[in-house]
């Protein structure tokens, strides 16, 4: 290729330039490295509050009342007079074992008595007669006492006959059969027509009060010890002196508010438990003899608790912690103590974190202990 003059002088003017350029990019060196800023975490402070710790322990149900129904005479069972698994008034007809035998001893017994007072009145009357004679001398006195011994056993063998009458009258009264209280019945346990109270008093039915019901459970020498020493000793039962107590039913969720009514007076040394029983309302039944509960109690109260959220817990090894920020927003890894986790999901901590102190809620994963960060509160944009 040729070069002109002019083209040579237009080179010759730009070559100087290109060459500023390429020095002054040789001479400023690599980039500097800028530090990206501390990453950005949501933190909040403790809420304080007085909060009252309850202690869950496990427990069985039972009816309040339970009644057996069982044939007290022997026969053969005439008729059954309820619904199986019905509620069930007192005093309501539930068996009728047959009444014809137990009636004829009653009519036995009747006509015993009166033919026990007839001898009694005639008794009666022959010793006036020997007693008024014997004054004129014309029956000798052995007469007369062996006269007031036959009215004396004739006085004995209507008693007897009176006695008789009334166990006739008890027996044919224990061919019915009623419910001696309110609750709900089971099935029959015996059909009609089979012969009941041979040789012994045959289970007929069970009849069960589970309106209010009650719960029993164990709770440790320690809790029983705290609580008496909380509230100045045990008292006698009242409602003033009731401790409350909350029945838990894991299947549905049911919670029923009650107190408990009694404790044993002594503890099982080989357990370290004492027996407790709680009254709860059971109003629709909800609540079945047998089943497993929990019962809540309540224990210490803290005043002035320190409560974080639940979700900004962690654990390792080392238990259970909290990431912290602390001065110059830097990041410390604290294990505390934690305690009873509230409804509100909040958890009470016990020890390792002050009032007013922040926490990291959101942006863990960023948080490293020993590194800063920027916090910013919740709600905040900064």
């Amino acid at each position: 290729m040729k070069c002109t003059k002019q083209k040579c002088v237009r080179l010759g003017v730009r070559l100087p330039v290109i060459m500023s350029f390429v020095v002054a990019a040789g001479c400023a060196g690599p980039p500097e490295n800028v530090a990206p800023p501390p990453p950005e975490v949501t933190v909040a402070t403790p809420i304080q509050k007085d909060v009252t710790v309850f202690s869950e322990f496990v427990g069985s149900t039972e009816a309040y009342r339970s009644v057996e129904i069982r044939a007290r005479v022997q026969g053969y069972l005439d008729q059954m007079a309820f619904e199986p698994s019905s509620f069930v008034r007192k005093d309501q007809l539930h068996f009728v074992i047959e009444p014809e035998p137990y009636e004829a001893q009653r009519d036995r017994a009747a006509a015993g008595l009166k033919a026990a007072e007839a001898g009694l009145r005639r008794a009666e009357s022959d010793l006036e007669r020997l007693e008024q004679a014997v004054q004129t001398n014309a029956v000798s006195q052995q007469e007369v006492t062996r006269a007031r011994a036959e009215r004396d056993q004739a006085s004995a063998a209507m008693l007897e006959a009176q006695a008789a009458l009334t166990n006739a009258e008890i027996q044919l009264n224990y061919t019915t059969l009623e419910s001696p209280i309110d609750g709900l019945v089971t099935r029959n346990y015996v059909d009609l027509g089979n012969l009941v109270g041979a040789g012994e008093a045959t289970l007929l039915t069970t009849v069960r009060r589970i309106n209010p019901i009650y719960a029993y459970f164990e709770v440790s020498e320690r809790f029983v010890a705290r609580t008496l020493e909380e509230r100045g000793g045990h008292h006698d039962p009242s409602e003033a002196t009731r401790v409350p107590a909350t029945l838990l039913l894991e299947e549905t969720g049911l919670e029923i508010e009650g107190y408990v009514d009694s404790l044993e007076n002594t503890v099982d040394a080989a357990t370290g438990t004492i027996r407790v029983r709680g009254v709860f309302p059971n109003p629709d039944a909800k609540v079945f003899p047998g089943f497993f509960v929990r019962v809540r109690l309540p224990g210490e109260l803290y005043e002035g608790a320190v409560l974080v959220e639940e979700t900004a817990l962690g654990t390792d090894l080392g238990g259970r912690y909290l990431m912290v920020v602390g001065d110059n927003d830097i990041v410390e890894r604290r294990y505390i103590e934690p305690g009873q986790l509230q409804d509100d999901n909040t958890r009470l901590i016990l020890e390792g974190l002050e009032p007013g102190e922040r926490y990291i809620i959101n942006g863990l994963q960023r948080a490293r202990p020993g590194m800063p960060v920027t916090p910013k509160t919740a709600g905040s944009g900064s």
